[in-house]
């Protein structure tokens, strides 16, 4: 029997906001899953209050694919249910450094795959976030990159990571080849950004998207030399490949001789792929992480998310490694 099933069964989960893109990409990947029944409301009864209320109350778990604003009123539905109330899975920003939710980031640490399994309450991550978090927080660990060191963190993103009305610009007519955004650098994701990887200066964060669907890339320079210890990058890589040992969805990849990466490679999987290209002579390297923005970094880590809150997975690959 799944763990926490109100049916005493099968695990069932309600998608709230299910019509959105997160919604959707999480629908594809469970659909056929014998060991997770979805359920579903009826398209005019989606804002109904009542409905809503009742349909938490019957499930185990509620991921929220909804505008911040609109979680929180979620959240404290569920809440006002009491013993009836459904594990949570938040999809938007609202609870993303809240420390009384568990971050959904399985990889982040030892222990946190358990901490995600433990929480009735979790956020998932943001999607520049993922692929941040997973260069910084390891070298932050190891005590190669100082906690104040002055982080500059590029990214681009297939447009679907923009939402509605990115996604119609896009596909439309009309829309650039490229554009940098964030450029006020309050850019929501920073926050989470900053929190988890361990650092205490707010690094710098210009994301931008390009004309393609999904896949992403997060790219951040480093001069090795204001480094603690002026690592080689070969000591860089093996920081990282130290901390995802085991890990089943993150990988630590050797860099590509030609000197290039696309975005696209990991399109529909739950991969996080990390690399690290450096020029010794120079003492320069660049992290690279690549990953599905509509996988790792949304729909792919809800549903990893999922298994773990339902006792689905008692633990990644990576704790049953350490």
């Amino acid at each position: 029997m799944a763990h926490g099933s109100k049916s005493g069964s099968i695990p069932s989960v309600f998608i709230d906001g299910e019509a959105g893109t997160t919604g959707l990409q999480i629908i594809e990947r469970l659909q056929g899953r014998a060991d997770i029944t979805l359920r579903s409301l009826p398209a005019e009864r989606r804002k109904d209050p009542a409905a809503k209320r009742d349909i938490f109350a019957e499930v185990d778990a509620v991921v929220l694919c909804l505008p911040d604003d609109a979680a929180k009123e979620a959240t404290a539905l569920a809440a006002s249910l009491g013993a009836q109330a459904p594990k949570l899975l938040d999809a938007s920003t609202a609870h993303r450094v809240d420390p009384d939710w568990a971050y959904g980031f399985a990889e982040l640490a030892p222990g946190q795959a358990a901490a995600i399994a433990a929480n009735p309450r979790v956020s998932n991550p943001g999607c520049y976030p993922t692929g941040g978090i997973a260069l910084l927080r390891p070298l932050v660990e190891a005590g190669i990159l100082p906690k104040d060191y002055p982080v500059t963190v590029n990214a681009v993103s297939g447009f679907s990571g923009g939402g509605k009305s990115m996604i119609a610009a896009f596909e439309g007519e009309g829309a650039p080849a490229f554009e940098l955004y964030g450029l006020s650098l309050e850019h929501k994701h920073l926050p989470e950004l900053q929190l988890y990887s361990g650092l205490s200066r707010r690094p710098i964060f210009v994301p931008s998207v390009g004309d393609f669907r999904q896949g992403m890339l997060v790219s951040i320079p480093l001069h090795l030399d204001m480094l603690t210890g002026n690592p080689d990058p070969a000591e860089l890589q093996a920081a990282l490949e130290a901390h995802y040992r085991g890990a089943e969805w993150v990988r630590v990849m050797p860099p590509e001789a030609n000197g290039k990466l696309e975005p696209e490679a990991l399109n529909n999987t739950n991969a996080l792929e990390l690399r690290v290209f450096g020029n010794a002579k120079r003492r320069q390297a660049v992290l690279v992480a690549r990953l599905d923005n509509l996988g790792k970094g949304a729909s792919g880590a809800a549903v990893q998310n999922l298994e773990l809150m339902l006792g689905l997975r008692a633990a990644s690959r990576m704790e049953q490694a350490a």
